[in-house]
């Protein structure tokens, strides 16, 4: 298994002055597309799903997906949620598998933007999740771009940066220097003087929105002034949708899967072709060396239950599922009854964190003690609680 902790990914790059590509995925073809090209670089990667386009695909049905490509991977892989819109989305994202969030709240007022992104870092952080904020406002000229980051282009100010970054904890800024959300519209002007200074006030690697459209010579000075991460996705959508134009032109009664030829084929061409622009090809074999592993924890709870009928003890059951599952870093919730009746344990939970770091906020949450109280304060026996971690001597052969 590849799956890694992302801040460590993106030091790694910080220290060594190239970036990450972060590439949002819209459907399987995406998937297949960007992990075999960094599969055939040798290059970390970041998995990237974006609020915006959930109209495209269900986030849940995606993500187990998206979790199972970066598992099997050889190449160091993070999952990301891209512009997510509130601390709900942030929650039920990693709860879901992403061990990293970019947290979009750069249209607000700036003392708003730092209230809501410090509560997301708060959290994900008791997850042991970093988090990408963002100050400045990259707007979109035309199309989806246009569509989904309307409004004009808010230049990200040092100061402001320095002072949101001290206040609200995020490990990597997001900033704004003159790129575009979408297509660009003739060459793009990047104020890289803005840019130093931005490095200087901040000392935290920084990311790039609007990344298509650049010119090489553009996306080579940007790791040397900080920049660990580029989002990329609208070159993919556009070299997609002009290999499926050709096949319908070429094949007019082409079935569906027909006018597919060439599209991963034409996505993975050019995810190669920003890793090794980036200076991430070749780098897999080091970013793992000094990446923790991103490995679930379960919890193994098993109890007898004395006072309790059972029509009451299902509902408890029931309402405890409901409970536990919404508290952030928990990805699964699990209770049994045993199967055979001279069994010493009659009852189990099985619950499942994204990662370790998750268990002592788990325990200090609010509904897990009030599940504590009216569970095993009041009826629960002979209760045993253990914490089993993945074996990485045997990843990749199954569930943990």
């Amino acid at each position: 298994m590849a799956l890694v902790n992302m801040r460590d990914m993106l030091h790694h790059a910080y220290d060594n002055n190239y970036a990450v590509g972060a590439f949002d995925l819209v459907s399987l073809d995406f998937l297949e597309a960007v992990v075999d090209a960094a599969e055939s670089c040798r290059a970390p990667v970041i998995l990237s799903i974006a609020e915006p386009h959930f109209s495209h695909f269900d986030f849940e049905l995606i993500m187990p997906a998206v979790e199972a490509a970066a598992k099997r991977a050889s190449i160091p892989v993070a999952i990301q949620l891209d512009h997510g819109s509130s601390l709900e989305s942030a929650i039920k994202a990693i709860n879901l598998g992403c061990n990293g969030l970019m947290l979009d709240a750069s249209d607000s007022e700036l003392r708003e933007n730092v209230r809501v992104t410090r509560s997301v870092v708060e959290m994900a952080h008791s997850c042991g999740v970093p988090v990408v904020g963002e100050l400045g406002y990259v707007a979109g000229y035309e199309g989806e771009g246009a569509e989904l980051h309307p409004g004009a282009t808010l230049l990200t100010v040092p100061a402001e940066a320095k002072s949101y970054v001290e206040q609200t904890g995020v490990d990597f800024l997001a900033v704004s220097i003159g790129t575009v959300q979408g297509r660009q519209k003739g060459r793009a002007k990047l104020d890289f003087q803005r840019l130093k200074k931005l490095n200087e006030a901040v000392n935290i690697p920084l990311v790039i929105h609007g990344g298509s459209g650049l010119n090489d010579e553009q996306f080579r000075k940007l790791p040397t002034m900080g920049v660990v991460k580029i989002n990329y996705y609208t070159a993919l959508s556009d070299v997609a949708a002009r290999a499926m134009r050709t096949e319908c032109k070429n094949n007019s009664a082409g079935s569906f899967t027909d006018l597919k030829k060439g599209v991963k084929e034409a996505i993975c061409a050019e995810v190669q072709r920003c890793l090794k622009l980036w200076g991430s090809a070749g780098r897999a074999a080091e970013v793992l060396a000094q990446c923790a592993p991103w490995s679930v924890v379960e919890q193994l709870i098993i109890h007898n239950v004395y006072h309790m009928d059972d029509v009451q003890l299902g509902r408890l059951m029931s309402e405890s599922r409901a409970l536990l599952t919404a508290i952030p870093g928990v990805r699964e919730v699990f209770s049994g009854d045993a199967l055979r009746e001279d069994d010493k344990y009659k009852f189990c939970w099985v619950i499942r964190f994204a990662n370790k770091t998750v268990i002592d906020s788990f325990t200090q949450h609010p509904d897990f003690l009030n599940f504590s109280k009216k569970l095993f304060k009041s009826y629960a026996c002979e209760s045993v609680t253990i914490n089993y971690q993945e074996n990485p001597r045997i990843t990749g052969l199954g569930h943990s």
